[in-house]
């Protein structure tokens, strides 16, 4: 508990506000009471709020790197003000009083206890040679929203197949407020994922100007709108004939149909990895207008095999007040388990408990070591890779290049054999401008470095380009994305 720190209790806070509000609570002298277990490992008081009873307050230190907060206070942010007041009171000195820990905090530290006891012994089991334990499944329920996927499968087709045979060029102001109205229906068939892509179509034939500009990109759409459907449908088909049948694993098309993965499927699937240590590249927080949220997406190389892992830190526009909002690391994240969610490139990871060590000189050359030096096998790959209409549209990759040089008014990198590979620095819109930051860069930064690049193939020209997220040298991440 010494090592509480205002920086700390920030780092826990879900946003600017909940800080201030915390300590607004510590100097309106709003905690009547403020008390600490006799090994330190438990704060709770009472905080006067806007009701004749106080908030019962407490954070519990019995894991020091993972601090549980609990509040009687009905707000939805968590940890709330009262609970981040609570730290603060006490990281600011504040006189604490030495009492016995309260027994209902007794009683869920015990039931807590037995939930680890269970799930340990479950591991032990398994390391053991014993086959997982299977979550029940209600097959009669599966099947009957698998066919209710159908149903709205069959009519997102529909309006595919409208909108082809009409023509891009035929649609006017009704038929497009028709897609909408469809959108808003597949609401109703448990296919939120297809609803969003089919969103995504809508924004762009909703773009102000000439219509024109984003058909390519709206063709596109409709291909990734037909592929949907077809792979969708052949695969729920098959797991309504037999339940039995285990998710796919392989490829993004639960998570497209709408599945929300937990981690304790990813386990069962056997999606983890024990031991790992993530050296985060590159971070974005951006928005998703056609599924409703903010993502904070981070871009992480795996020190022990080179692999480019995704993070994804979703806050629905709903929700976004009352989640954390995450930030740039620096720092090499060492986790204890590692979950990995389905998906042919840039798989997406997560983990719950995991250490924090600086990055060194080292961990820097081990992921330029990880780095593809040719580029032709580079685009080998990205092209396997977007030939599926499902797949991730924008790869990123880890590449070593030989000079990032600027020819005319744009950059473009080359690998030892003088291959070029165009660069694109439009791709992602930040309010710092990427080719302004290459130009500062000093000339050893600009030579024999690692790139982290996301590619994108133009439709219009045929021409694969990529976006400089990252240069990796020997000492340092010199980041371009902001």
């Amino acid at each position: 508990m010494t090592s509480l720190t205002e920086a700390y209790i920030d780092s826990l806070a879900p946003n600017a506000g909940a800080m201030k509000n915390g300590r607004d609570l510590v100097k309106k002298n709003s905690f009547p009471v403020l008390r600490i277990t006799a090994d330190g490992t438990l704060l709770f008081g009472e905080c006067k709020g806007s009701g004749k009873e106080p908030y019962r307050c407490s954070v519990d230190f019995v894991q020091p790197d993972s601090p549980l907060s609990r509040c009687s206070c009905p707000s939805r942010q968590f940890p709330c003000k009262h609970t981040l007041g609570l730290m603060y009171a006490y990281a600011l000195g504040k006189p604490f009083e030495q009492a016995e820990i309260p027994p209902d905090i007794a009683e869920k530290r015990e039931k807590a206890d037995k939930r680890e006891e269970k799930k340990k012994e479950a591991e032990t089991a398994e390391a053991n040679g014993a086959a997982p334990v299977k979550r029940k499944v209600n097959k009669s329920a599966l099947t009957k929203k698998m066919n209710t996927q159908l149903e709205g499968l069959s009519l997102l087709e529909k309006l595919v197949l409208q909108t082809v045979q009409a023509g891009l060029g035929g649609l006017n102001k009704k038929s497009v407020q028709l897609i909408e109205e469809q959108a808003k229906e597949l609401g109703n068939y448990y296919i939120p994922g297809v609803q969003a892509e089919l969103k995504g179509l809508l924004l762009l034939l909703e773009e102000e100007g000439n219509r024109e500009a984003v058909y390519s990109q709206a063709i596109e759409q409709l291909i990734r709108l037909h592929s949907l459907v077809k792979k969708g449908r052949s695969y729920l088909e098959q797991r309504i004939a037999n339940p039995d049948l285990p998710m796919d694993t392989e490829t993004t098309l639960e998570e497209l149909l709408g599945h929300a993965w937990q981690l304790a499927e990813l386990k069962e699937y056997g999606r983890t990895r024990q031991s790992s240590e993530l050296l985060q590249l590159s971070f974005l927080s951006y928005t998703d207008q056609a599924k409703g949220e903010y993502v904070d997406a981070g871009w992480w190389v795996n020190l022990q095999d080179g692999t480019i892992h995704a993070t994804r830190n979703l806050r629905p526009f709903r929700a976004a007040k009352v989640i954390k909002e995450e930030d740039t690391v620096h720092a090499v994240v060492q986790t204890e388990e590692l979950f990995q969610y389905p998906g042919e490139v840039n798989a997406r990871v997560r983990w719950e408990k995991g250490t924090f060590r600086d990055a060194s000189g080292l961990d820097y050359k081990a992921a330029k070591a990880f780095a593809t030096a040719s580029f032709p096998d580079v685009v080998k790959q990205v092209k396997n890779v977007i030939k599926n209409p499902l797949a991730d549209r924008n790869p990123v990759m880890l590449i070593a290049f030989h000079s990032l040089e600027k020819v005319g008014d744009s950059f473009v990198f080359k690998d030892a054999q003088g291959k070029p590979l165009p660069v694109n620095t439009e791709m992602i819109e930040t309010p710092a401008k990427v080719e302004t930051i290459l130009t500062m860069l000093q000339a050893e930064d600009l030579q024999e470095q690692a790139a982290l690049v996301m590619f994108r193939h133009d439709v219009d020209s045929g021409r694969l380009t990529a976006q400089p997220m990252s240069i990796i040298t020997d000492s340092r991440i010199i980041r371009l994305l902001y």
